[in-house]
């Protein structure tokens, strides 16, 4: 199994009503802005423990970094109710950040879900940020008015399915299928270290069977039309240089089968005021995973 080379604290902070589990590594306190790492979709904040491992000595000096699993992920509450709501991610954010870095301006990195988020918040609390890397949040396709009728009628259908169980997150035998999982979904994920991510991706419930830690009511659509007009109006509010990543290996086209593509992204981006762009070799998606030095030295000359 893989080892770390820095083992995070865990800690548990009180957020809107839910106990927040957040993985913090470095100095529990620094004049340095902290750095703060959000996962995406059916991921947790210890996936980052890879680029972690990877950043410089020098870089780590006197700085903290945390990275906190989103509502309904990794450790952190579920809420306790059958669906989600993008602004919540935003609000969570924002008390999180007030907890760890109160009036202090932070580097904010942010992985597919997560960049999604946090470029969203960037532009509606742009005095908040120094530095924001955005990893792979492309966004999702733009849509019409016309599309809502069905956009509801979706929601209200999956939310019955839901409820009657059929929406359930697989379970496993162990970690060890856990980690297979991972390895099926990411071919790029060697072994060792889906062994690591599999003991935080899962737990096992008390019938022994390992259950990933993720609410099943995230598979739920959206109820809300993605408005680009207003994405486009938050990002040209962004005051903070941005960096912009993304893997070799294009999965949009896979994701989307042509109903949003790479150069539609690219063209969302032009709207953000302090862009630079970077790409990184060999990786898919999960690059974090796949090339974290490359991705450690890259953040780590950005923020530095």
């Amino acid at each position: 199994m893989y080892q770390a080379q820095r083992t995070f604290n865990s800690e548990f902070v009180p957020i809107r009503h839910l106990q927040y589990h957040v993985c913090r590594w470095g100095a529990p306190a620094s004049e340095l802005p902290p750095l703060v790492l959000m996962h995406g979709w059916m991921d947790v904040g210890a996936s980052y423990q890879f680029m972690v491992d990877a950043f410089s000595d020098a870089f780590m000096q006197g700085r903290t970094i945390i990275a906190p699993d989103w509502r309904g992920f990794g450790l952190t509450e579920t809420p306790g109710h059958d669906n989600y709501w993008f602004p919540d991610y935003l609000a969570d954010l924002d008390f999180l950040l007030d907890h760890y870095a109160p009036g202090q301006a932070v580097d904010l990195v942010g992985h597919s879900m997560g960049g999604n988020v946090v470029m969203l918040y960037a532009g509606s609390r742009p005095e908040r940020i120094r530095r924001l890397v955005n990893l792979e949040g492309f966004g999702m396709p733009a849509t019409q008015p016309s599309q809502a009728p069905g956009r509801y009628a979706k929601w209200l259908d999956e939310l019955k399915s839901l409820h009657r169980g059929e929406m359930a997150l697989k379970t496993y035998d162990d970690a060890t299928g856990v980690a297979r999982r991972l390895m099926k979904t990411n071919p790029r994920l060697s072994e060792d270290k889906a062994q690591w991510l599999a003991q935080h991706w899962a737990r096992p419930n008390a019938q022994g069977q390992w259950e990933i830690l993720g609410d099943a009511a995230h598979k739920i659509i959206n109820a809300q039309l993605y408005r680009v007009d207003e994405v486009l109006a938050i990002y040209q509010r962004i005051s903070a240089p941005v960096l912009a990543v993304e893997a070799s290996d294009n999965q949009m086209d896979q994701w989307w089968q042509g109903k949003y593509t790479l150069a539609e992204y690219h063209e969302r981006l032009k709207h953000v005021p302090q862009l630079t762009q970077a790409l990184i070799g060999d990786a898919g998606h999960m690059l974090h995973h796949d090339q974290p030095e490359q991705l450690a030295a890259l953040i780590e000359n950005f923020v530095a």
